[in-house]
């Protein structure tokens, strides 16, 4: 009796190697998550955690409703940023069930290495604010600075506390890369590395903040701690870095392979630059193949000289005025004491939209 081979076909296997390839952000899914984690069974239900996931998820359930929040964030974070671009991170609005990327995010391009650094450092991010918050039990404020500061000041406050961000956001987000089985080592070592520029820029956002203190608001004392600025001024740090992302190739350094640059490749990759693999289409056009939407409907700003002006949101396409009516609050009072009324006004403004 013939032993019979089972060959799968190439659309199977592809698409089996993509969800390997982009399996390290399925974890973002969760932000669509409605009900409440309480109990460990529920953990196994969540779509889009490997294995290692699903398991600190069973040892730390109260984590897991800011892992949800920070899924949020990225979700929205990613798409205010790039609202004014062609690509606007639409593609991070993935099916509930969490199986398939768009082929933007799933191929090692530019756009993955910004999600991948802005979901490294949104979690960490999430997870030190809760801990100041008081959100998180397992945690604390953050600790006191050892230097001593300048006269006039004195540590205090609650900081935030970013090792433990760090330390525990690390663990959940870069688990899917560290499987064994985890799709190409190119595309984990570009994951690794991208998530780790995320972190670095998240390092470099803390800042001392103060708050004042003394008669009639002198400020003759300062009390400061150390905090995080807000995530959307680390995702504009990131998207800087997005805009002149270095291309790299995978290939044999000394004992192992390694990410090069491709056209500059007598330097190694620098640790605080986001790297990609692929190419990206310049998302004009409607391609499922690319992962590209087109800018077709997209509302452009006529008077902009920008990503977002007409010219280049259209592509030379050309666009469609339209006018929409705006009901505002206006000829507000203050009435003593103490409430403010106003009036509506309506007013029509001009729109336009690419064809």
């Amino acid at each position: 009796m013939k032993s019979r081979s089972h060959v799968l076909p190439v659309g199977v296997l592809t698409a089996l190697l993509l969800s390997q390839v982009c399996s390290g952000i399925k974890w973002l899914t969760l932000s669509q998550t409605t009900s409440h984690i309480n109990q460990t069974q529920h953990c196994k239900r969540l779509s889009g955690l490997v294995s290692s996931q699903v398991q600190l998820c069973r040892s730390n359930l109260e984590l897991m409703q800011t892992i949800v929040q920070a899924a949020r964030e990225v979700k929205k974070t990613c798409q205010k940023t790039f609202a004014d671009m062609r690509w606007n991170c639409s593609s991070i609005e993935i099916a509930a069930d969490g199986q398939k990327y768009p082929p933007d995010l799933d191929r090692g391009t530019r756009e993955a290495a910004f999600v991948y650094a802005l979901s490294a450092a949104t979690i960490s991010h999430t997870i030190a604010r809760a801990c100041t918050s008081g959100d998180l039990r397992l945690c604390t404020c953050g600790p006191i600075p050892a230097e001593i500061p300048e006269p006039g000041y004195r540590w205090g406050g609650c900081a935030d506390n970013l090792h433990y961000g760090l330390m525990t956001g690390s663990k959940f987000s870069d688990a899917p890369m560290k499987m064994k089985r985890s799709g190409s080592h190119a595309n984990k070592l570009m994951h690794l590395h991208n998530s780790e520029v995320g972190r670095q820029v998240l390092r470099e956002s803390m800042v001392m903040k103060c708050k004042c203190h003394g008669v009639s608001g002198s400020c003759s004392i300062r009390t400061c701690w150390r905090g995080l600025q807000d995530l959307r001024e680390i995702a504009m740090d990131l998207k800087t870095k997005y805009l002149s992302a270095t291309k790299v190739i995978h290939r044999p350094m000394g004992t192992r392979k390694q990410l090069v640059p491709k056209d500059i490749d007598i330097r190694p990759v620098r640790e605080n630059e986001l790297v990609y693999l692929q190419s990206s289409p310049d998302f004009c056009s409607k391609n499922e193949k690319l992962g590209s939407v087109g800018t077709q409907d997209r509302q452009c700003n006529k008077t902009s000289v920008g990503s977002d002006s007409c010219d280049l949101m259209c592509c030379g396409r050309g666009y469609n005025p339209y006018t929409e009516k705006l009901v505002e609050r206006c000829h507000c009072k203050y009435h003593w004491c103490c409430y403010v009324t106003c009036k509506k006004c309506e007013r029509i403004v001009e729109r336009y939209v690419c064809k």
